[in-house]
């Protein structure tokens, strides 16, 4: 009977260890009813904290806990789905758009007189929606409602000049990359971008490109690569990159950081609320010990949801976060009031001191003016405290605010389109986001009228400085974070093209001995590039220059650096629309980038060259109608 008894037992224990036994791992990947791979897709773990999420190519990797008895995969615009794990190490799943997702926003195109109107203003408004309401059960109500305001700064392309008459181009560096997944975000819509959304420089900036590590006494390498233009044989194209120290995540000073969280009504739409809340989410897994967090919001008013909290009391910061809820207007002039001086409040000597804002920049109530805003973060910026912008969301962002506060206020701005892009600002991305190595980062070019005609700076229209800037220790520039690239593209007609040549009257009083100019030993030289800039804590500016000479390559030469960079300028040229276009069509900058992608661990650049391929026919059907 015992030994019955003890057979039985070791039966059921037996049974019930292999009924909770999961696989130490689970792998799979993520499509839609055609077979596409769906990317930022997030997959978690219940009951449990495991979570992870899809890449671009629809694959997911996640290691659940022994309690956990399903995974559950969601993402904005389709339906939840929900699998047994049942010891199952390899889970595929198919995701379907949702019902209403798949009717409820249908797209119209830009009436001609709307858009000049909104250029007068200037600033771009993007193509309105019409928005088609559903009752409960998906009946169409017939109502439509345009609701599009979105916003954003004229950009005026940079025209080619004369290296007689204008020698020196001058400019402060950009981190920023709002612009490229704002356009990912439009082209996966069905649009095509207004030609004032896109900021060649951010699109340029969204990649990380191989330059080398620093090693010397300057936070930062210097790379430089001059070839053959793609899109015009008889022009060249300079390359020139930064790359900032990379820091290890554990060395970086402690933080005191502020989340400043818009909650207005503007807010509620599931891809700006729910989509910052699990975005911030990433981030608090992020924080260590030493790292400390504040929760102010503003609807209506502002107000204090958090304290400043250790970064190991993750349950109870991301318990302030999950409690959100939107409504009412939106006061953000003065919820970054109130963020500014819980910053101070909680101030660390020698910290990352940083407010970082969510919102979609629709400020209604109180200072909302750009003017008003971009005094502000000066004025607070002085005393330590820098900001980083987040901007969500769709029909009424407002880009050129939340860009100016970010310049302004000695941070970066991003825009989130899904998890995905959180996660590579928030997580892989760290560091830069949060943590500045160097402020006040100037460039100023001087070429050699020897070897260049003429030049013209590809992006930046909005970062451009006077000459007499560079060595003003007063004027604002931007700051490079811990890893960040920066990458600028210059267009060059060499010396003796046959081309005309921007130029000015003679002048009367002044007068020139231009067969002087660049001769003895700077002959060889092509430019120079000289870099200004200030540690984090100083106040005094360091030049670092570097001459650029020897051959110019050709195409086939090239590195990936500069063709996959030349790849990105020619998308951005073509969805402006750019008089400078040259020969670019969206075959050769697809071919271009397909040939130099390189390394590509998180697939950010194959899906570029998917979104050239979407656009490419989008295009031809706008022509066709």
């Amino acid at each position: 009977m015992k030994t019955t008894m003890s057979f039985i037992s070791i039966v059921i224990i037996s049974i019930m260890l292999t009924s909770h036994t999961i696989p130490v791992t689970i792998t799979g990947t993520v499509t839609d009813a055609a077979g596409n791979p769906l990317p930022g897709v997030l997959v978690k773990a219940k009951p449990g904290s495991a979570t992870a999420f899809t890449g671009n190519n629809g694959f997911y990797r996640i290691t659940p806990e022994d309690k956990s008895l399903m995974l559950v995969f969601s993402l904005q615009g389709y339906t939840t789905v929900t699998e047994k794990i049942a010891a199952r190490s390899l889970i595929n799943v198919v995701m379907n758009p949702s019902p209403v997702q798949e009717k409820d926003v249908i797209k119209h195109k830009l009436e001609e007189q709307s858009r000049m109107e909104s250029k007068s203003m200037g600033m771009a408004v993007a193509a309105p929606y019409a928005m088609m309401t559903y009752d409960a059960g998906n009946a169409f109500t017939g109502r439509r409602d345009n609701f599009n305001t979105e916003g954003y700064a004229s950009v005026n392309e940079n025209g080619f000049k004369s290296v007689m008459n204008n020698p020196l181009s001058t400019f402060s560096i950009d981190v920023d990359n709002a612009s490229y997944s704002n356009i990912r975000r439009y082209i996966n819509m069905g649009q095509l971008p207004p030609a004032d959304a896109v900021r060649i420089e951010e699109m340029i900036n969204y990649f990380k490109f191989d330059y080398p590590e620093p090693d010397g006494e300057h936070p930062f390498s210097v790379y430089t690569e001059l070839a053959v233009c793609p899109w015009d044989r008889n022009h060249h194209l300079l390359h020139v990159g930064l790359k900032a120290k990379s820091i290890d995540k554990t060395s970086l000073p402690p933080s005191n950081i502020v989340f400043l969280l818009d909650v207005s009504g503007s807010m509620s739409s599931p891809n700006k609320l729910p989509l910052l809340k699990s975005a911030f989410g990433l981030l608090v897994n992020e924080l260590r010990p030493v790292d400390k967090v504040a929760i102010v919001v503003y609807a209506g008013a502002a107000g204090l949801v958090l304290e400043s909290t250790p970064g190991n009391m993750k349950e109870k910061i991301m318990a302030a976060i999950d409690n959100l809820e939107a409504g009412g207007s939106t006061a953000g002039g003065e919820g970054l009031r109130l963020a500014y001086s819980v910053a101070q409040k909680n101030f660390i000597k020698g910290g990352n001191n940083r407010i970082i804002l969510a919102t979609d920049g629709d400020f209604n109530v109180g200072e909302s003016s750009n003017g008003g805003m971009e005094r502000l973060v000066e004025e607070k910026r002085e005393e330590g405290v820098y900001i980083t912008v987040l901007g969500f969301g769709m029909g009424n962002i407002k880009d050129d605010k939340m860009e100016i506060i970010a310049d302004k206020g000695n941070g970066n701005y991003s825009y989130i389109d899904n998890l995905q892009e959180a996660r590579k600002v928030l997580v892989r991305e760290f560091g830069g986001t949060l943590f500045t190595l160097a402020k006040d980062v100037k460039f100023q070019i001087e070429f050699n009228p020897l070897k260049i005609q003429s030049y013209r700076l590809i992006g930046y229209e909005n970062r451009l400085l006077a000459d007499e800037d560079f060595n003003d220790d007063r004027k604002d520039a931007g700051e490079m974070g811990a890893g960040h690239n920066v990458t600028a593209l210059y267009e060059l007609v060499p010396a003796g093209a046959d081309e005309k040549v921007p130029s000015v009257d003679p002048l009367k009083y002044q007068k020139r001995d231009e067969t002087k100019t660049g001769t003895g030993s700077y002959s060889s030289e092509y430019l120079t590039i000289k870099i200004r800039y200030k540690k984090a804590d100083g106040n005094t500016s360091i030049l670092l220059d570097k001459a650029v000479s020897g051959r110019v390559k050709e195409s086939g030469e090239a590195t990936d650096n500069l063709r996959f960079a030349a790849a990105v300028a020619e998308f951005g040229m073509l969805l402006r629309n750019s008089e400078f276009k040259g020969t670019s069509t969206f075959e050769s900058a697809e071919a271009l980038a397909r040939n130099s992608r390189g390394r590509d661990d998180d697939g950010y650049r194959a899906e570029m060259i998917r979104l050239i391929a979407t656009a490419r026919e989008m295009k031809i059907l706008a022509e066709k109608e």
